[in-house]
This record gives structure tokens, sequence and C-alpha cells, in this order.
């Protein structure tokens, strides 16, 4: 009994499935062979499941004679020939290739209508029929831009001139009100700092609204380390006020990174150990301001000791305010002491601009030796600077894309009552070009020129370690001139590791001991984002351009990068 109502039903699946899934066929043609040949070129549908599904493709059909230009066509029958197969009759008569819009000045400016037609008079722009709806559409997006999201465009009087032209008046309803932001409400960050509305996103109130553009703007929320956005703004219409919502979220913005290295001294044979800390807090007052304390001991008993504090936004104006402390120490030999204030505007999201002061002084410390290179000085710089920032926010491992920065000083160093011209350039640039999801290539340029007549060690510009050219001892390295380029291939192979080449070149000059040099640097390493934050390993072994590699000049840096 159980076998025959399992075949009962088999026998109803299967029947019941070739009723209710008919196969149909549909076939159009035209009223001459020509016209059969035009529907064919609109590959049509042909196979249906139902009567419903044919009828909806020659509605369909029938609006895309319309685009192309057949305005008169028409449905002449839908007739069943057999059980499988359905044929329909379109007409398409006249095919119109132009349309002459006439328009109203005071409503479309003409510099408008250049960017859609090639063909713009005084009242009236001539089109391809076939681009008459998306050129609709983009007047008409243009127009709201301007402050009419609720604008409509239509044609009236189409009326045909000449044997394939249309000519019509274009009519545009956009009576309602100019709609301008009246009110900005943020929501989930209440004490966000309202001055990066106005300067850093460029919205505010009374300003033009324009949703596509508001959208756009608030982005580049995500590139601030602060703040990010939770979801797309939403707007709220009412008689007399356009009120916009801002959903955003405060994010982990201080972090602390630091990094270990350690290698063999090349006189004592020895471990040595270097390192650094460095902190950063940011927006603890939400206020948008950046404080950063940085401490470094090095294998060559070098010490620094760094303070930077930056003020955006004072007063809610675009000027901002950065200061900075700088001391270093090299063992007993000399302390150059380094301050500098200055203005910055904040032109874009991207681009910011600098001008400022910098002074710095220095002390010999070798009382019982007297030396011709190294004596007390001061300087006095004016600074000049550009930085371009693009972030990259929804990539934790690499949150920078790309960034340059560049700072030209031009002042007078001063020594036993001795005046002397002098200038420092500094460039600092790096891209990171992505080849596919996993691939890519790091490439940083860093360079510096100190231009003087005269030339004291400590105000050499010092270089080598991690941040500059990897496998040779922290700031061990004294130029006058130099330029490092670090290239690293990059392997992601998931959100959270990468592994990367390490090959650096550099070339440095020293004036006092006239010396002009090349500089290289090979290894490996490795990044990992864990709880605590983001982890680097590197391993590097660095020469000079007439001495081989040795294993024993490897260096190996360590450094930990936590967000809190």
């Amino acid at each position: 009994m159980g076998k025959t109502s399992f075949l009962y039903l088999i026998i109803y699946s299967t029947f019941t499935a070739g009723l209710f899934c008919q196969n149909l066929q549909l076939k159009i043609k035209g009223h001459t062979a020509v016209e059969t040949t035009t529907i064919d070129s609109l590959n049509y549908i042909k196979n249906h499941n139902n009567y419903l599904s044919i009828k909806s493709e020659v509605d369909s059909l029938q609006k895309n004679l319309y685009k192309v230009g057949y305005i008169e066509n028409e449905l002449k029958y839908i007739n069943k020939l057999n059980d499988s197969v359905y044929s329909a009759e379109i007409h398409l008569r006249k095919k119109y290739s132009s349309i002459s819009i006439y328009y109203d000045k005071s409503l479309i400016s003409p510099k408008l209508l250049n960017s859609v037609s090639k063909k713009v008079f005084d009242h009236y722009f001539t089109i391809p029929f076939s681009e008459l709806e998306n050129t609709l559409n983009f007047i008409n997006a243009k127009i709201s831009e301007k402050g009419y999201p609720f604008s409509k465009l239509y044609l009236l009087n189409i009326e045909v001139d000449g044997k394939s032209n249309l000519k019509a008046n274009l009519i545009v309803d956009s009576t309602n009100q100019k709609r301008v932001i009246s009110d900005i409400i943020i929501k989930g960050y209440d004490k966000f700092p309202r001055s990066y509305l106005k300067h850093y996103l460029k919205i505010k109130t009374n300003q033009t609204f324009n949703l596509n553009v508001i959208k756009i703007k608030t982005e580049q929320l995500n590139n601030l380390k602060f703040a990010s956005e939770i979801k797309s703004p939403e707007v709220l219409f009412s008689n007399d006020s356009t009120t916009l919502y801002l959903y955003l979220q405060k994010t982990k913005s201080n972090s602390f990174d630091g990094f270990l290295g350690f290698g063999t001294n090349e006189d004592t044979n020895k471990l040595q150990f270097d390192g650094y800390l460095n902190l950063n807090l940011t927006n603890n007052l939400n206020y948008g301001e950046s404080f950063k304390l940085l401490y470094k001991s090095d294998e060559n008993d070098q010490k620094t000791f760094e303070t930077n504090l930056s003020l955006p936004y004072l007063f809610q104006s675009p000027i901002g305010l950065d200061f900075a402390l700088r001391i270093f120490k090299r063992d007993s030999s000399f302390t150059t002491v380094n301050q500098n204030a200055k203005i910055h505007y904040q032109i874009n999201a991207k681009h910011k601009i600098y001008s400022g002061i910098s002074s710095t002084q220095s002390s010999n410390l070798l009382n019982e030796i007297t030396t011709s290179t190294i004596l007390d000085y001061k300087t006095t710089y004016y600074t000049f600077a550009y930085q371009f920032l693009k972030n990259q926010s929804f990539n934790l491992l690499f949150p920078i894309n790309s960034q340059l920065y560049f700072e030209s000083n031009f002042g007078k160093r001063n020594q036993s009552n001795q005046q002397e011209k002098q200038s420092l350039l500094s460039l600092d640039a790096f891209k990171i070009f992505k080849l596919d999801i996993k691939n890519s290539i790091y490439l940083r340029v860093n360079g510096a020129a100190l231009n003087s007549n005269t030339y004291f060690e400590n105000e050499l510009i010092r270089f080598g370690g991690i941040n500059s050219i990897r496998g040779f001892e922290e700031n061990s390295i004294y130029a006058t001139l130099l330029g490092v380029l670090n290239t690293e291939y990059r392997f992601q192979l998931n959100n959270s590791i990468y592994i990367h080449s390490i090959t650096d070149l550099a070339y440095f000059e020293n004036n006092i001991s006239s010396t002009e040099e090349k500089l290289f640097g090979v290894g490996f390493g490795f990044g990992i984002l864990t709880k605590t934050g983001l982890l680097k390993f590197n391993y590097a072994n660095g020469k000079t351009e007439n001495t081989p590699f040795k294993l024993s000049n490897s260096k190996i840096h360590l450094s930990l990068l936590a967000n809190f």
C-alpha cells in the first residue's frame, strides 16, 4: 500500500509540473520585413511561463521602441497560434531621430545645456531622440542640486518638425521654495566639534541643500581618527525648514606606539638595545585637539624628547595653531633645543598649509675639549609647509593610502655675534599602489637639505633606523643632504596579517667630512593586528656602497601600535 501511494505521488508531481510550468514561445513581427528585423535587434525575451509574462514583455518592447524614436508604434494583436506559441504584430511606423526642445533661459542656463547637446541656441537645443530620457534626468538632477529637490520636468506641445525631427516645450515645475539647510542635528555623538562641520566637511546652515553632495562630504568623516559615520544622513522637510540629521559615533583615537630594537655593537661585539615610546592623544576634550609625546633612546647614547600640540579651528575659524618642543642630546657632546609655532589653514579634508616661526639653540657640552665642528649657536627660521593626506579607513592594517609633507625653512644662524643665512628643506611622501585585493607596493621618499656656507656637526640632519633607512642604527648618520627611498612588496594573508619585503636605498652628503655615500638596506617583515594593536616585526641588513653585507650588521625592530 505504501509503494502504491508513493507511485501515485510521483505520477501526480510529474504531470502537475508539466501543467503549471508550460514553456510558451513568443514571436513578434512588424508590418514589413524591415520592421521585423528592427524588432529582433532589440533582443526581446522569447520563452515564457504564462500569458501574463508574454503581455508584460510586449509592453516592455513597446516602451523600448518609444525610447529609440518609434513613438507612433502600435500593437495590432497578440494571438495564440497553438498550445505553445503566441504571435504578436507591432507596426513601427515612422522613426524620429532627433528632437528640438524649447526652454526658458531664466530657468535653465545654456551653459548647462552645452554639456548634453552640441546644438544649443538662444531658445532651443537639439538632441538625438534616443538620448531624451537621460538628458531630462540629467537636467532635473542639476536643478535639484540648486536647492529644488522636488522639481519636475516634462515636455509639452510635442509636434512634428520636418521629416524625422520633433519639437516640444520643456516645462520646469520647481514652484516649491528653494531649500537651504536650516538646522543640523547630530545623533550618536552629541559633543562632536561643530567646527569640523563647517570647515572640514564644508557643511553649514543656510547652505543650498543638495543631498548627493552632502553624502559625499559626510563620507570624509571616516577619515577622522576620532569619529565615524554610523549611517547615511537623513533629511526632514517641513513647509518652511530643512533639517539635516547626521548619525555619528566617537571612535578610539588615542594611540601608543613603541618599538624595541637590538643588534651587535661592532666595537664591543655586545648586544645593544634601543627603542622609543610614542604617545598620541586625540580629541579627549571633544575639540579635535591632538597632543603627541615622544621619547627615544638609542644605542648611540642619543636621547630625544619631543612634544607637539595642535589646536584646530580656533574660534570657529578655519585657522589652527601648532606648537612643538624638541630636545636632542648626544652623549656628552651637545644638546639641541628646538621650538616652533605654526598657524595652519585647513583647505579641505585632504589639504592643509602652514606658516610659522622656528627657533633652535644648541650647546657644546665638551668643556675640556676644543672642537671646530661642535659650537654653540642659535637659529631663527621662518617656516612654510604643505600637507596632503588621503586615508583609507576601511583598511585597519594600512589606514593611510598616501601622504605628502613638504616644509621649507629660511632664516639666519647666530654664532659668536656672526650671522649667516641658511635654509632647510624637507620632504616626506609615501603611497600604496594596490595591485589587487591581496598584493600592493609601498613606496616612500624622504629627503632633506641644509644649505649654508659653513656647517657645524651639531646642526646636521640625522637619519638612519626604522623610520628612515632600515638596517642601520637609529640616527647614526649625519648629513647636509640626504635622500631615502623605502620600498616594500606587501602580501596580505587576511584582514589582520601581512608580510612584506624591505628594499631601501639612500644617498647622503656630509660637507664637513666631504663625504658622499650610498647606502642599502634589505630584509623582510610582517604585521599582525592583535587585540592590543598592530604588532610589526622588521629584520633588515644594511651596508654602504663599497662594503659587503654582513650578518652581524643586521637589525631587528619590533613595534606595537595600540589604540585606546
